[in-house]
């Protein structure tokens, strides 16, 4: 009974990829107008979400140093796949999608995967908490993958590719349920995750993102995408209170 809730609670977050379905048939130029503010909102959001909530809850469940070694591991190994997929995709003087648009959907993958983890636990411990984090899991993950789903097509994905590739990444949270039902208590690995995926999170959004953001040279659409920005820090913050006043 319990695997079947958590089955239903992950399927049910993984359908949240296709929210960007409602932009399907926007005009271009509509689209173009809100998606350097959706880059604004992902940068904080994934700032926010990996100093707010994974590396904050990391340093809840082991050392200090052990935390920030991981988190930097975490950073080093996106630093390196990056530029392996730089290499791959670039290296014959022609790139049609910005390398960080690949390391959105590995940096999704990971972090849907441990929602996957955290929602299975929840459910073990009992029901109705399951139900609480799984409403507050899915509270973030609906701007936020409406925003990642902008960066895809900023990045040059076409936007049914971006769907697609989107749902595909947020799938992982299925996976991440059902190891987490079976192996999770047992093999206390998964905190691990936590912080490695902060720093690969971290990685993304002031390596690739924020540069972004500063190559708008319209002050007006610069401040707009600031605010979307502080907006995504905000919108975690209150998902950790919101966390912490369901405990």
């Amino acid at each position: 009974m319990v695997l079947l809730w958590i089955l239903l609670a992950t399927i049910a977050n993984s359908f949240l990829a296709l929210a960007g379905a409602v932009t399907l048939g926007w005009s271009k130029k509509t689209l173009e107008r809100i998606l350097h503010a959706l880059v604004g909102f992902s940068a904080g959001a994934l700032l926010g979400g990996a100093f707010f909530h994974l590396i904050a809850e990391s340093l809840e469940k082991m050392p200090t140093m052990e935390t920030f070694y991981l988190v930097f591991a975490g950073f080093i190994l996106f630093f390196l796949i990056e530029r392996f997929l730089h290499w791959h995709h670039c290296h014959k003087g022609k790139c049609d999608v910005h390398v960080f648009s690949y390391l959105i959907l590995v940096g999704d993958g990971i972090h849907n995967f441990i929602d996957g983890l955290i929602i299975a636990a929840s459910f073990l411990i009992d029901i109705k908490v399951g139900i609480v984090t799984t409403i507050a899991v899915m509270s973030h993950e609906l701007p936020q993958e409406l925003g990642d789903f902008g960066v895809l097509v900023y990045g040059g994905f076409s936007r049914k590719k971006a769907l697609l590739y989107n749902f595909a990444s947020q799938l992982t949270s299925v996976a991440g349920g059902i190891v987490g039902f079976f192996f999770l208590g047992t093999s206390g690995l998964a905190v691990y995750l936590l912080p490695f995926a902060a720093g690969g999170f971290i990685y993304i959004g002031a390596s690739d993102l924020i540069p972004e953001l500063h190559k708008q040279e319209n002050m007006k659409k610069a401040m707009t995408a600031f605010v979307f920005f502080l907006v995504g820090i905000g919108f975690m913050i209150g998902v950790k209170l919101f966390f912490e006043g369901a405990q």
